[in-house]
Order: C-alpha cells, then sequence, then structure tokens
C-alpha cells in the first residue's frame, strides 16, 4: 500500500469520516473503513443514496475539511488515513496546505448557488490565481481566464458579466472554470452537471475526456447522470451510508448488483431513467 499511496492520485485506506458533536447534536459516522484507490489518469465515479457521504468524501478529498475558516462542521478523519497526491491528509502540515491545493481542483456542490455576487465572472475565474500571486502579469491572467472561460463553453463576452446575469447551468459553468483555472492534477467534482441541460452536459464529459488526454489528469465524479458516467468514468463505487458496497465498471456493478440499493439503482435505470437521484434502498 505504501507504493500505491505514493503512484496513485488517491489512496484510502480504511477511512472513517465523522462530524463532532456540537451541542446537543451527537457525533455523526459519515463514512467508515474505506479502501479504495485512483489510478493515474482514471476519472472514478461515485453514486451513492442520500445520506452515503458522498459529498463528506469529496470535502476531505479536496482538502477543503483542513479550512479553518469554514469554522464549526467541518468533517474529521477519526480511521485510517486518505493519501491525496502523496499527502497523508489525516495529519497534513498547515504550512503544505497551500501547495496541495494549489494541485487539486475542487467543484463543491452546490458551487453555482455560491458564487460572489458583487463579482464578474472574469473576477471569480481569476480569483484562485490571485489569491496565490497578487502580482500575476495582467495579460498572461485575462489570455488564461479566456482560455478556461471558453473551455467549458461560455461566450468570451460572459466574462464581465455577475452571476445574478447568469442561468443556473451558466453559474455552473463559471464554477467548474474556478475549479480548473489552475490546471489541476487531479479534479474532486461533487454533482458537476447539476442544473445543466443535455447538450452542455456533453460539453463537460468531453471537457473531461480532453483534459485527461495527456495521461497526467484524474478526476473523482460524483454525479446521479449515468450518461455522463458512461461516457468519462473508467469505474464507478457506490456508498450506502458511509460504506462502499460496489466497485467496477459500470457494466460490472449493474449487472451482478449484489446489495440492496445497487439493486434499486439497476433497476431505476431498467426501468429507463437515465439520471438516477438519491434512490432509497428497500429494506432488507
Amino acid at each position: 500500500m505504501r507504493n500505491a499511496a505514493h503512484t496513485n492520485p488517491v489512496v484510502l485506506s480504511d477511512l472513517s469520516v465523522e462530524y463532532p458533536a456540537k451541542g446537543p447534536s451527537p457525533a455523526h459516522v459519515a463514512v467508515h473503513g474505506l479502501s479504495f484507490s485512483l489510478a493515474p489518469g482514471e476519472v472514478l465515479g461515485i453514486l451513492g443514496s442520500a445520506g452515503s457521504g458522498k459529498s463528506t468524501l469529496a470535502r476531505v478529498l479536496s482538502g477543503s475539511f483542513l479550512d479553518q475558516r469554514a469554522g464549526d462542521g467541518q468533517p474529521v478523519i477519526t480511521g485510517g488515513d486518505a493519501t491525496v497526491l502523496g499527502h497523508g491528509l489525516r495529519k497534513l502540515p498547515r504550512r503544505k496546505q497551500a501547495a496541495f491545493s494549489l494541485h487539486v481542483g475542487y467543484l463543491a456542490q452546490g458551487a453555482a448557488d455560491s458564487l460572489p455576487a458583487d463579482r464578474s465572472v472574469r473576477e471569480i475565474v481569476a480569483e484562485p490565481i490571485l489569491e496565490r500571486d497578487q502580482h500575476y502579469n495582467a495579460r498572461a491572467l485575462a489570455t488564461r481566464v479566456a482560455t478556461m472561460v471558453d473551455s467549458v463553453r461560455l461566450p468570451l463576452g460572459f466574462l464581465d458579466k455577475y452571476p445574478y446575469e447568469l442561468s443556473a447551468g451558466q453559474r455552473q459553468r463559471v464554477a467548474l472554470a474556478r475549479a480548473l483555472v489552475l490546471e489541476p492534477t487531479l479534479l474532486i467534482a461533487d454533482e458537476p452537471t447539476a442544473g445543466i441541460d443535455l447538450t452542455v452536459r456533453d460539453s463537460v464529459a468531453q471537457l473531461v475526456n480532453e483534459l485527461r488526454q495527456g495521461h497526467t489528469f484524474s478526476a473523482i465524479v460524483i454525479t446521479h447522470d449515468l450518461p455522463v458516467l458512461r461516457r468519462i468514468a473508467d469505474r464507478i463505487a457506490v456508498l450506502d451510508h458511509g460504506a462502499l458496497v460496489a466497485l467496477g465498471t459500470i457494466d460490472e456493478v449493474l449487472s451482478d448488483p449484489r446489495h440492496p440499493y445497487v439493486r434499486a439503482l439497476a433497476g431505476a435505470l431498467d426501468g429507463g431513467h437515465a439520471v438516477i437521484e438519491d434512490l432509497e434502498p428497500p429494506l432488507a
């Protein structure tokens, strides 16, 4: 496992994560005993029922849970570890967190709804660069931002628009551009096609495939959009109540559904549902 941790972008070793007790609310275990790895150049899709720990896992793997500015409510690794790009996250020193985040792009769930209302698209996409270097060459910055906006299939005329002037799908693409502007080697995307119409979902899938052509880009994509996963994912992992219940290619997982939630998932697909909502598994 030690060698795998140094060669694979992501290695989970019996990872358990919980939200600490707060006031009258007891501690909540969101993820327990997860073990799997992401190979270089691989795209792994993650599916799961509501409350399965998908978004918590994304927060951990992206390193956003390390941000002390977010205050209370952040998850904590309580068992095992997650090694991302060679960094063990359970005890990652604060002095290494900035360098870590430089190489990991994170598109949080609902990112489109949290774009700063008082900033233009140009300013929003440029923000990750300027946070690290306020003296970044202005011409190079403008080119880099425009290239990124174009890559998510937004007209360059939108650079000076504000979030309130954009549709939900357009705001989602702005959030994706911001997550990718630092050219990360790993992308953690939580519902990247949410609120985006069919045509643009295809372009997002195409963009992910273009990014991985150099074999230096890997991604973990949480989505219920099976057509998108079929286009971009090498394998899928299925979570239920914080545990891994299936791992393999889409066809491998759905052709032999042994877990109740996976059976429900396969049944929904047989019923013609291309986008799978948060199914609740049937009672065993």
